[in-house]
């Protein structure tokens, strides 16, 4: 086998038992790099904190990362105007938080024969509407009883702005004896409510 040193050094081509020996010798690890080269490449080095770090940088690159999760609207093909313009302002929200949105009609009973015409309509209107912050990634198909696009933001996912706490502001209290009567009068109310009684 062909062996590296744990400082990157080509050490050159040894036997299984000689690998071992010097792995050994310096309180390391002997690990297989390339188990299918001609011959096998191996390395010397401490195994546990090659796993560490492997684990570290793939925990790095998962916070650099962005999630973009698929936002789901579904519309009626008799669905209002009202009611459309309110589903149109949560697609535009979600564009906006860079999300993406797959839009879907669905149809029942009859509906299904009109339901090419109509349900383009509706999806090509909706397309319209938030044109300037998306772009279609899919075009409106059928599947089944639904019709379905899909639309991606334009803009790249905005990263949430975390709100700085915020201080109350101090109470300044007058040090005049108004402030002081008004102290001993609630603390003296209370007595006086149990005699009422």
């Amino acid at each position: 086998m062909r062996l590296v040193g744990a400082d990157g050094e080509q050490l050159g081509i040894v036997s299984t038992e000689d690998a071992m020996q010097r792995a050994t010798s310096l309180d390391l690890d002997l690990v297989e790099v390339a188990p299918n080269a001609d011959p096998p490449v191996c390395r010397i080095m401490d195994y546990g904190k090659f796993k560490y770090m492997q684990s570290k940088r793939e925990q790095e690159a998962r916070k650099k990362q962005t999630l973009i999760q698929v936002k789901e609207i579904k519309v009626r093909p008799k669905t209002d105007e009202h009611d459309l313009n309110v589903k149109i302002r949560r697609i535009k929200k979600f564009l906006e938080d860079g999300d993406k949105v797959k839009v879907t009609v669905r149809f029942r009973g009859r509906e299904m024969s009109y339901a090419s015409q109509s349900g383009f309509e509706m999806l090509k209107q909706i397309v319209a509407e938030v044109a300037d912050l998306s772009k279609v990634e899919s075009a409106p198909k059928m599947e089944g009883r639904t019709m379905m696009t899909i639309v991606a933001p334009v803009a790249p996912k905005r990263k949430p702005v975390k709100p700085e706490k915020q201080r109350k502001p101090e109470r300044q209290e007058k040090q005049s004896g108004e402030t002081s009567s008004k102290a001993e009068e609630k603390q003296a109310s209370p007595s006086e409510t149990q005699e009422e009684r």
